[in-house]
């Protein structure tokens, strides 16, 4: 199911089997490893299929929009987080999720900082939701707009979340659209790196000014916070892009990367409470659908004024 992809089954599927079934104590363990140390694997192997010279390449024709996107997506989440009474930690996940890449940034920030697993599969089920309903809408409206295949592909690769939805719209509108969008897409993904380590200091200082005004001692250490799977991830992309990875396992190394991710995020469905999603009601789902409207109105604005469309 390319379209909506293997994870967004995986936890609708762990969240029916946790509510209907109530799997006992004994699985608890091994749903927790997976959630936690799987999803960090996963994250390290999709560094394996990552180029940086690809994503330097075209990194520059794309970083305005996606920059002013990003800020966009960020400052939306939290102003009408804050307007709907969403929690903090679920806004920062429809943002996140909603600014750079979907599922896999929502992945990658989870373990930094630790949300709910309810709040997880709620701010992963709506960012696939809108990733559905963009590839289907996006190729209608990109031919009312007249766009170019380059501004296409522009739009798809910084307004839609999930690559393969990326690729999906973009490769149905023109193959010169996938082609662009897929790299625009690729050079938007490595930015959850530094929005991890923003979000890992973040986390540090609100720990140290709540253990301050405890009167307390805080065991804070930028070593245990710091999230190491996001260098590995960094060590992986470098061994690819410097050949030391064989094009014969480069898809088997994907391959696994996707069935990772699948298992950490089933994993996450198991883990959640469906009356703690459902008491949550319509404003997460609501927010998701502002972000996601503001990024794509901004990206083509950014694109109008600088005459690329």
């Amino acid at each position: 199911m390319p379209v909506i992809g293997g994870p967004v089954f995986g936890i609708l599927l762990g969240i029916v089997v946790r509510n209907l079934l109530s799997p006992s104590e004994s699985f608890t363990p091994g749903i927790q490893f997976a959630s936690k140390q799987v999803l960090q694997w996963s994250i390290i192997a999709l560094g394996f299929g990552l180029s940086l010279t690809q994503v330097a390449k075209t990194g520059m024709e794309s970083l305005s929009v996606t920059l002013v996107t990003m800020t966009t997506a960020f400052v939306t989440a939290l102003l009408l987080g804050r307007l709907m009474k969403v929690h903090n930690k679920l806004q920062i996940l429809i943002g996140v999720g909603t600014a750079i890449c979907g599922g896999s940034a929502i992945a990658a920030v989870t373990p930094i900082i630790k949300p709910d697993d309810h709040d997880t599969a709620f701010a992963i089920s709506t960012i696939f939701l809108f990733n559905v309903v963009a590839v289907l809408l996006f190729p209608l409206l990109g031919h009312l707009l007249h766009l170019s295949d380059l501004g296409f592909g522009m739009w798809a690769g910084t307004a839609i979340n999930d690559t393969s939805s990326v690729v999906a719209a973009g490769y149905s509108y023109s193959k010169a659209a996938g082609d662009f969008a897929t790299i625009v897409k690729l050079t938007r993904a490595t930015l959850i790196i530094p929005i991890c380590l923003i979000l890992a200091v973040a986390v540090a200082v609100r720990e140290k000014r709540a253990a301050k005004q405890a009167g307390t001692t805080s065991d804070f250490s930028l070593g245990r916070i710091f999230p190491w799977f996001i260098l590995w991830f960094l060590v992986a992309s470098a061994a690819r892009t410097a050949g030391f990875v064989p094009v014969a396992i480069q898809p088997l190394l994907h391959l696994a990367a996707e069935f990772m991710i699948i298992v950490a995020l089933t994993a996450i469905g198991l883990s959640a409470n469906l009356r703690k999603m459902a008491s949550a009601g319509a404003r997460p789902i609501l927010l998701g659908l502002g972000v996601w409207a503001a990024v794509s109105i901004s990206s083509l604005l950014v694109q109008l004024a600088i005459g690329q469309l």
